[in-house]
């Protein structure tokens, strides 16, 4: 055992290899639901370039330094990251800003994820790049876990399947699958897959299904995450189910396909 699986917190990579399937909003709603459940938790962006986590947290106006300021020297670890006032147990790191380049190789993630796991974090979540390339390669890096998120869309089955090879590859078996993008009445219709068979064919053990939301996009544009609504919207209610899962502490999922408070489905535990 290394020295970085001793020490190191659940090092959590988001990835998807498509953009345009929720990525980042999934980050940002699993991360704060963690917090709920109060554990410490870093969100980081490792999108080099295009970063939107900011955003979607509400965090925008208050980020001044990034991981390439703490690597140049320009600042400490301590000022790059932005507690969330909402919750002190939670903070943000971008590990650049646009038109930034930096070569973020294994030994310099590895390290920046042990200086980060130095302030107490349980878990540090990363928001994976869209694509296979570099940036994808550098954001897995120091991960021994991912959350691979997929809509019912057999293009998006296809990248994910393809982006859960190229895990595996590089050292990262313990992968789940999030299904979002749910539209019950396409499923019915046959015009999307079935969560089920998403599943079958990604082989995978699945945390959670997300439905489609109009709540989704206008807390994108609020920068307030759906689980800091007061009054849960059904997407903000899966997310949480979807952190209590992934988490072991709960033994169902939302059966969002029929859009039932109250009805569950049970899957056995794979974790």
């Amino acid at each position: 055992m290394t020295n970085i699986e001793k020490k190191f917190p659940r090092i959590i990579v988001v990835t998807s290899g498509k953009g345009g399937v929720g990525k980042t909003t999934v980050t940002a709603n699993l991360g704060i639901s963690i917090a709920q459940l109060g554990h410490k938790v870093a969100l980081i962006d490792a999108d080099v370039g295009l970063r939107n986590l900011d955003l979607i947290l509400g965090l925008e106006h208050k980020i001044f330094f990034n991981a390439i300021d703490v690597l140049e020297g320009t600042c400490g670890l301590n000022q790059a990251l932005i507690i969330d006032n909402r919750f002190k147990n939670l903070a943000f790191l971008s590990l650049a800003k646009k038109k930034q380049r930096y070569n973020f190789t294994f030994k310099i993630m590895e390290n920046l994820m042990e200086a980060i796991a130095s302030y107490g974090f349980e878990f540090i979540l990363i928001d994976c790049p869209a694509g296979v390339d570099i940036g994808f390669i550098n954001a897995i890096s120091a991960a021994k876990e991912a959350i691979l998120v997929a809509t019912p869309q057999i293009t998006s089955i296809r990248d994910a399947d393809r982006v859960a090879s190229l895990l595996q590859i590089n050292g990262i078996y313990d992968f789940k699958i999030l299904i979002n993008g749910i539209r019950s009445s396409f499923i019915r219709n046959k015009h999307l897959i079935p969560v089920k068979d998403v599943q079958k064919m990604l082989c995978a053990p699945l945390i959670g299904a997300i439905p489609e939301d109009k709540e989704v996009l206008l807390s994108i544009n609020k920068g307030e995450p759906l689980v800091l609504n007061k009054n849960l919207s059904i997407s903000g209610l899966a997310f949480e189910n979807a952190a209590r899962y992934y988490l072991g502490k709960d033994d169902y999922l939302l059966d969002v396909e029929n859009y039932l408070f109250t009805s569950f489905y049970k899957l056995k535990r794979s974790f």
